[in-house]
């Protein structure tokens, strides 16, 4: 079909919602606003909620990169997926959240089809990259304190060859819609782009990407971080009974199933609404469905740019020590965080 002023709208776009007019040549999402969609005070809500991402997720994230840079102390390589995970969120700050204020300032995808590609590509990226960072800090930690190869120990090396995983895995996921499997278009309020899991085109084979992108992206991963967390918990447990008089090991393991308990919980609040809603749709095609309710899924996932920072780093006192020391808020003190009792307690389990 093809839109006022000339412009091609992406074949067979499909908007599964109720509307009150036939004249769908007008409701192109790069061409005009979509005020159909929502009231002025929804969109500009929308902006606004996406501007606090951008500059919060982009302040918190830079700092995380910047703290790193400035104090040796936080360059050991059991931080470097910490760095890894603020680049990527970084990355959809900057592009994903940034473009998305714009565009629901002006109630449509203004920027047109190639930005929507280019977009929705940078986005899903850097999205996986942080879902895929998740999955590696959990796998880590289980090396580190389970040990479950003996005495191997974990390296620089190793650590910046988790990251490059990140990078190649996030590249699988993102690159296919550039390449006819599935594609980047509008979702939800039509003002932000992401993979197209929700139109009735078999050119672009939809139904098996989305498919893929829940094998691959997100039970995969989950799978890895509860199996890592399990096994976590099991082994301070064990070395909370070896050491019953301890009371750094005890609070060690309070501490630690609370973590673990958060950032378990994260991974399903940033991930399990867009993973659920885009099965819905794939097994429930010619079902009319509410297109504005695709935009909860995605604020879900941008949301993560903020509160994964907040559980990975703010929480670790030595990350918060040297942010406060830069931003000349003191700090500055000794680490006396989570992770060096976890360290104590991976002493005494299974060698």
């Amino acid at each position: 079909m093809r839109a006022n002023r000339g412009m091609e709208l992406p074949e067979d776009f499909w908007i599964p919602i109720a509307l009150d007019t036939n004249n769908i040549t007008l409701l192109s999402p790069f061409l005009v606003p979509q005020d159909h969609l929502g009231t002025l005070g929804v969109f500009y809500s929308m902006a606004g909620f996406m501007f606090f991402l951008f500059i919060t997720g982009t302040g918190i994230n830079g700092l995380t990169v910047a703290c790193t840079i400035q104090y040796k102390k936080l360059r050991s390589h059991l931080n470097y997926i910490l760095v890894n995970l603020a680049v990527a969120n970084l990355l959809v700050s900057c592009v994903g959240s940034f473009t998305a204020c714009y565009c629901f300032s002006s109630r449509y995808f203004i920027m047109g089809p190639l930005a929507c590609k280019i977009e929705g590509f940078t986005a899903t990226l850097g999205g996986m990259v942080s879902l895929w960072s998740l999955a590696v800090i959990a796998f880590e930690r289980w090396l580190v304190i389970c040990k479950p190869l003996g005495n191997f120990v974990f390296k620089p090396d190793h650590a910046i060859a988790c990251c490059a995983v990140t990078w190649v895995f996030a590249l699988i996921a993102s690159v296919p819609p550039l390449f006819g499997w599935s594609r980047y278009i509008p979702e939800g309020l039509q003002c932000s782009c992401g993979p197209d899991w929700y139109t009735t085109n078999n050119k672009y084979k939809n139904e098996s990407y989305v498919i893929f992108l829940f094998c691959f992206c997100f039970a995969v991963p989950f799978a890895t971080i509860v199996f890592c967390y399990t096994q976590l918990l099991i082994t301070l447990k064990m070395a909370a009974k070896a050491q019953a008089e301890s009371v750094s090991t005890q609070k060690a393991e309070r501490e630690v199933t609370r973590m673990v308990v958060v950032m378990v919980f994260g991974f399903l609040v940033c991930w399990l609404p867009y993973t659920s809603f885009a099965l819905w749709v794939v097994n429930n095609r010619g079902k009319a469905f509410d297109l504005r309710l695709a935009t909860i899924p995605s604020c879900f996932s941008k949301a993560s740019t903020v509160y994964n920072p907040i559980i990975y780093v703010l929480f670790n006192k030595q990350f918060r020590s040297c942010m406060m020391a830069m931003l000349g808020m003191g700090g500055g003190e000794e680490e006396t965080s989570t992770s060096q009792s976890v360290t104590e307690v991976s002493k005494v389990g299974p060698a």
